[in-house]
């Protein structure tokens, strides 16, 4: 049995701990700290850190590594297209890794950073998909084009209905609040709101998310919804847009919302 939990790291990141429980192994995902993952450790005796897997090469997803593989001897792993600090094994769209005996595939998710990459699950439906697709919302293009980003969210988006989505930051209320403006009649997404609204004042963790919700609920993936296209109309003019464009002109009016 693998039991995921959420370190809170820095403001509002998160690092995602595997735990096979039975075995007492683990492993981490994007771990920009060591220290949440050390006092776990400390706090948890026994148990040893076998894997250590990043998405990007952003500092508050590697910042941790070095201190991390120095304690523990945990092999690394990430994105062959960028510098990940002291990778054991490079990975891109095709490879299969395992990890606590689970086979994880890897998805290229090109946009946030140009080398970014996601990891699946597909018996357990676990996508750990870093700063690409987050709850109700995307990451930002530091280095990739719309284009890529758009690309790389309908190839997540196309995955089961129940896949558990493990992003990396809480960044949840902001985005649905966001995505309000953007789609006010969805019935569905006023009701997420409500209770991601409830959950933070109460202190809770928004995530995992699951691809249905985000499918009904999230405008980046819901770039060819009339109700969209119509806001995109009324703000920018009315034209003919193909869904890229609709999502390339939602993505500059959320960095500046």
């Amino acid at each position: 049995m693998i039991k995921i939990d959420a370190l809170p790291a820095f403001s509002d990141n998160y690092i995602w701990l595997l735990q096979d429980v039975e075995r007492r192994r683990c492993a981490v995902v994007d771990p920009g700290d060591a220290a949440p993952v050390l006092a776990w450790l400390a706090g948890n005796p026994g148990w040893q850190l076998s894997d250590i897997l990043i998405t990007h090469h952003h500092f508050d997803h590697v910042g941790g590594i070095a201190e991390l593989k120095a304690a523990t001897g945990a092999r690394v792993m990430g994105p062959a297209n960028e510098k990940i600090p002291a990778c054991d094994l490079a990975l891109s769209e095709g490879h299969s890794v395992e990890v606590l005996d689970h086979a994880l595939r890897v998805i290229d998710v090109p946009g946030h950073t140009l080398g970014h990459i996601a990891y699946y699950q597909a018996d357990q439906h676990w996508l750990f998909c870093g700063d690409t697709l987050f709850a109700g919302g995307c990451g930002r293009l530091f280095e990739g084009s719309p284009a890529q980003m758009h690309d790389s969210l309908g190839r997540l988006a196309a995955l089961p209905d129940q896949t558990l989505v493990y992003c990396t930051h809480e960044y949840t209320l902001s985005n649905l609040r966001f995505a309000q403006a953007v789609e006010p009649a969805n019935a569905r997404l006023a009701e997420r709101l409500r209770e991601v609204t409830a959950w933070r004042a109460a202190g809770k963790i928004s995530l995992p998310s699951t691809l249905e919700l985000e499918r009904a609920t999230n405008p980046f993936l819901r770039c060819q919804e009339p109700a969209i296209v119509d806001t995109i109309n009324e703000r920018e003019g009315l034209r003919t847009r193909t869904s890229g464009e609709v999502f390339t002109q939602l993505r500059a009016w959320k960095d500046s919302f």
